[in-house]
Order: structure tokens, then sequence, then C-alpha cells
């Protein structure tokens, strides 16, 4: 049974969603100025724990030499900049300024506002009664050595203009990190949109409940490294704002790992534990028949078929022994020329000797948009069927909504941003908000949508969301997707037999990919993971 503090960081909130939810613990009688004191106090904690911090320089950043804010004050390494703001967010930044200002560090507060909530005011006139200097212009702050964003929180909806948009301007230039407190000021909370311009932050604290800006690939430039800041927000008032919308998630170590391995009963056989078709490659794309087939390995299915252009078949027999590999009629140029259906019909497969022998089909790796026979026959079958690359565009072609609305079994599209746009014509931009565009995806065309992406996001057509919350650049390689398809491939030929949800599935698929991607960046560099050396590292993650 899953903990409070499990539940909490799986979901993610809207703008309104989190208001309701503060109001809520407000009107069951919460002091705003106890939970502000809460919040700031762990906040304030954070940062002193926080290993040395990068600071910022002209494309990247560098390692400070100063060990900054661990323990006591260090000479020359304690100064905090407080950027506040005039609603509660700068409140929360006026109390981490009271806290740091007590433990000996030098603080400075700029605030460029007349006008406060009352809160917040109180906060300001104490820490004036402190001595700490408060600037009301960009041009009078001394230097420092950390600067904590409290200008705006979450809820901002216009965008911001002069002179604040000047003065962050000028902000993001200095060469010292930030850290945001909930959002980096500037930041639409449910799109991660910049409002015109934004805090680049190095550190974003979010508190109480993730904010779908963090799961927007728009905002992870200005987001920096987040974490989670919990402050004991009730899981019933939590349960109680949710409980009628349609749930958005994060898919965390624990979820993925519950599926992973998929259990086996002492007594098995191959086919009881899934039997994969993988149709894929052409003469000019074979690496891709060769990558699906090993993701399809990793991922532990039972029984691997591989149809493929017949001039593939040795090739594809030298490094998938293993599997069973079948060869089918190409062109001249060593693509698909017609369907599947005979060469599989002469294989010696138990009982049935069609399409319906397997437990799931993926379809579209290296194939060229030649084989759109292929496309056809496997969209026609009853069985479950991933699509990706050309069986996308194929799709794409054929009209993608009401071709899918036809099919009774269950149907997995993995896009990336441009396919996606070519198979939904009528859905929002994706690149503006994922979550909202994959989740509409999914309801029109009644298949389990994979928008692949820095923040991939996952729908179902019941509307509720995964988001894998980790990725690395070092996928951004050709030949990863593939990976990914045989790897999703062979854990829905494997969930067929043991009736695990599919949205599961492929939620977990996806978190395994990205998590093997990170190791295999962490060990070897993100120029040293290609799609290769990448599903080499498929086992480590679930064997550690």
């Amino acid at each position: 049974m899953q903990n409070r503090q499990e539940k909490i960081s799986q979901l993610i909130v809207t703008a309104v969603q989190m208001r309701d939810i503060e109001d809520r613990i407000f009107a069951a009688g919460m002091p705003v100025v106890a939970l502000m004191e809460k919040v700031a106090g762990l906040i304030a904690r954070r940062i002193q724990e926080i290993p040395p911090t990068p600071l910022k320089k002209q494309g990247g950043y560098i390692l400070s030499n100063t060990p900054f804010l661990r323990g006591s004050p260090q000479a020359g390494g304690s100064r905090v900049g407080i950027l506040v703001g005039p609603g509660h967010n700068g409140g929360d930044a006026l109390v981490v300024a009271r806290e740091l200002h007590f433990r000996g560090y030098e603080i400075w507060i700029y605030s460029p506002f007349s006008k406060f909530k009352e809160l917040t005011s109180q906060h300001l006139q104490y820490a004036q009664s402190l001595g700490i200097p408060i600037y009301q212009t960009i041009e009078q702050l001394p230097n420092s050595d950390l600067l904590i964003d409290g200008l705006f929180g979450f809820g901002l909806e216009k965008n911001l203009t002069d002179p604040i948009a000047s003065a962050i301007n000028q902000l993001n230039e200095l060469p010292v990190p930030i850290y945001s407190i909930d959002l980096p000021s500037g930041l639409h909370t449910n799109t991660g949109e910049v409002l015109g311009t934004a805090i680049r932050a190095t550190h974003t604290f979010c508190l109480g409940l993730w904010k779908l800006a963090f799961f927007q690939d728009q905002a992870l430039e200005y987001l920096g490294k987040t974490e989670l800041i919990d402050f004991d927000i009730p899981l019933a008032d939590v349960e109680a704002v949710l409980k009628d919308a349609p749930s958005i998630k994060r898919i965390t170590s624990e979820i993925a790992l519950a599926n992973l391995p998929l259990p086996r009963p002492p007594v098995t056989h191959k086919y009881k534990e899934g039997h994969l078709l993988l149709i894929c490659g052409s003469r000019r794309y074979a690496g891709g028949a060769i990558l699906s087939g090993l993701g399809a390995r990793a991922s532990g299915v039972g029984m691997l078929s591989i149809a493929v252009p017949e001039s593939l078949k040795s090739l594809l027999v030298s490094h998938l022994p293993e599997a069973l590999i079948i060869g089918c009629p190409e062109t001249e140029s060593g693509a698909f020329t017609e369907g599947v259906g005979g060469a599989i019909a002469q294989l010696e497969l138990p009982e049935k000797t069609d399409l319906s022998s397997f437990n799931a089909i993926a379809c579209g790796p290296g194939l060229t948009r030649d084989a759109t026979p292929i496309v056809q026959q496997v969209i026609e079958s009853d069985r479950p069927l991933l699509l990706d690359a050309d069986g996308l565009n194929i799709l794409a072609q054929m009209g993608a909504i009401a071709t899918l609305k036809k099919r009774q079994a269950v149907t997995v599209l993995t896009p990336h941003t441009g396919e996606f746009e070519r198979l939904f014509l009528d859905v929002p931009d994706a690149k503006h908000d994922r979550v909202q565009a994959v989740r509409e995806a999914a309801a029109q065309s009644e298949a389990i949508v994979l928008l692949k992406g820095a923040k991939t996001a996952i729908a179902n057509p019941e509307g509720a969301v995964w988001m894998v919350p980790e990725s690395t650049p070092a996928l951004a390689r050709g030949g990863s997707g593939d990976v990914l398809t045989g790897l999703l491939g062979g854990l829905l030929a494997q969930a067929a037999t043991k009736q695990i949800p599919v949205e599961d599935i492929v939620a977990t698929a996806a978190w395994w990919h990205s998590q093997a991607g990170i190791l295999a960046s962490q060990e070897r560099s993100e120029l040293g993971v290609d799609a290769f050396t990448l599903t080499q590292y498929l086992i480590k993650i679930v064997s550690n």
C-alpha cells in the first residue's frame, strides 16, 4: 500500500486545483502566516544543504569554488540577494531572508513594488527593522553569491512588462545562481509558457504539489534542477479537489518497478510469457529492425518474431539468434511489397498461423512509406497494436482518427512532435501545452498516445495522463525511438497474458527507456549514448 509521501510525489496539479487545495487548508483553520513560516523554513534549510552551487556563465554553468551556504557562513561566500514580489510568494522569500539573516548570512532585498499583500508587507517591515537593506532599482544592487527568486508564484496569467521585465532580464545576466520559490517568475503555471520574460533558475523549489509547468518542454530551460518541498498537505484535501478530474501523475520509480520485471509463475513456458510480432525494417533502414529487436529482447518477452524484407533475414538472425525471423516479399529497393500473412502462414507456430498467433504487434521502425499494405493489415487485426515511425506516417495518410475508431483492440501510438501534428490536425499545438494536446489526441482517436519529448506525456482515452519526470538529451539520437518501440512492444505482449493495464505498461516502458538513457549518459557522457549502447543499459535499470 502506498504511503502518503509516495502518493503526493506522483500527483500533478493545475493552478486552479492548487488554489482550491490551499483554500481548503485555510478554511479548515490553518493560518496563512503559519503555513508561510513552515514553507520558508523548509526552503531555508534546503538552501543550506544543497552542495556547492553552479555559477551561471555564458553558454552554461561552472561550479563555484566557494562551498556556499554549507553549515556556518563562509567568509566572502555568504551574501544572498532576495527578490521580493507583492504577493505571498514574496512573503515566503522574506521569511527565508529572515531565517538566513539570523544564521549569519549577509542579506539584501530587491523589491521594485509599492503595494504588497498585508502579510508580505508585515514581513518586509520586519526585515527593514532588522537592518536588512532594501533596494528598488537594479542599479543599486550589491554583488551576491546567490539570488532567491520570490517575485511571482503560481497563477500568473499576464505578460510581464517593464520595468519588472527589464529587471528580470538584467538579473538573468548576473553570473550567480538563482533559486526560485515554487516557479521561476514569469512562467505560466499550467503551460510553462514564458509570459514576456522569466527568471532562468538554477534550482526551483516546487511547493506542496508538482505543477503542470514542470512537465512542459518549453519551461525546462528556465526551471534548472527541480525538487518538491512537501509541507504536509493533508491527502484528504488533495483527493477532495482532484476526485472528479482526470488524473495527471508522475511515473515514479515505485510505480514503474512495481511492473518490472513482470511477475512469472514458477511453472511456465515461452508462449505464456508473451509473443510479440515486430514488423520493421527495409534495406535502407535495416538498423531500425535490429534496434527494435534488441529493445524487445531486453523486455524479457517469451517469444519474439520479427518480420522483415527477405534480404534482411540473415542480418537479423546474426544479431538476434533467439528470435524467429520472418522473411517477406520485397521490392527492388528492399521494402515490403505486401502483407505478412502469407509469410506467417508458412511458419510452424502452435495453433493458429496468422496474426492471431501473437499477443501484440509492433509496427513501423525502418519501414518506409512503401509499406502501406502492411500497416493496413495490422490495423485490421484484433491484436493489441503499437504503431511508430513510418507506421504513424502511413496512418496519417489513411486518416488517423477515423481509421483508429474502427479498431476493436487497444492501439498505442508513439509519435514525436512532428508525427503528432501530422496525425492530429485538429488538436491544440503540442508545443504550447503537451498535456492538453496528448489528452485531446487520445480522446479523439480512442488510442493510448505517447508523445515523445524531454518530458514524455502519455494519455488514455478517458483523459488520464502520465508524465515521465526525468530524461536526458542523450536520447536525441537516431534509433533511440526504435529501441523504445521494441521494449514497449515486448512489455505489451507480456501484459496481454497477465491482465496488466496497458496504460501502466506504456508509462513503465517510457520510464525504463529514459532511465537507461540517464544511466548511460552518467557513465559515458551525453555524447556516448548511441541507440545500440542504450540497449545495453536497459537491463541495468531493473537489475540494480
